[in-house]
């Protein structure tokens, strides 16, 4: 993941000296972030060969695993803090792995692209799928499986008995805590086991 800001709204939502696992950790950009700077220590998982590399070169621990297989080899509450950061909308099994990372970690924190964000929703109005700079690729070429919106995810996690502790949206670079199904390209979630 290289947007910076995002990065940092996420680090700031971890506490100091965390363990963390971060799922989907791409090149391992936040984990490292959250080593240097907040004195974290943990994991990322991922399943792409360069992105495994492009870790290791950082100096970040990873597994290499396909998260739609779950995560059995981690215990109940195993780390303080598990990250779904731009991963649940690639995965097949995407409820399963929700409850996983409330099972492995005391809170986890996801986010993940809101297609409720309004020039999407004005694309589809025009009936086109949205190609923006937070989804920007052509309908044929994403990699995305699926498409969620701020609403949708509140709805999974109360069907999943999940407590949101804070919920907010991402625009530009600033948190948007006012309609942000409709104002924000990202949805961020912070929650913990019911």
């Amino acid at each position: 993941m290289s947007d910076r800001p995002l990065l940092q709204t996420i680090a700031r939502m971890v506490p100091t000296g965390s363990r963390v696992l971060d799922l989907g950790c791409g090149d391992g950009a936040l984990l490292d972030l959250l080593q240097r700077e907040r004195g974290c220590t943990g994991y990322g998982v991922e399943i792409a060969d360069d992105n495994v590399i492009a870790c290791v070169r950082r100096g970040v621990d990873v597994i290499q695993l396909n998260l739609d297989e779950g995560l059995a080899m981690f215990d109940d509450d195993s780390f303080d803090v598990v990250l779904q950061i731009d991963t649940l909308q690639h995965l097949r099994n995407t409820e399963t792995m929700l409850v996983e990372t409330a099972r492995v970690g005391r809170v986890g924190i996801v986010a993940f692209p809101n297609f409720a964000h309004w020039p999407n929703r004005l694309a589809v109005l025009r009936g086109r799928m949205p190609v923006t700079k937070r989804l920007p690729y052509q309908w044929y070429d994403t990699p995305n499986i699926r498409v969620g919106t701020f609403k949708d995810f509140e709805v999974l996690a109360t069907r999943n008995r999940l407590s949101i502790l804070d919920a907010f949206g991402v625009q530009d670079g600033h948190e948007v805590r006012w309609l942000p199904n409709a104002r924000a390209s990202t949805a961020v979630f912070r929650f913990e086991r019911g």
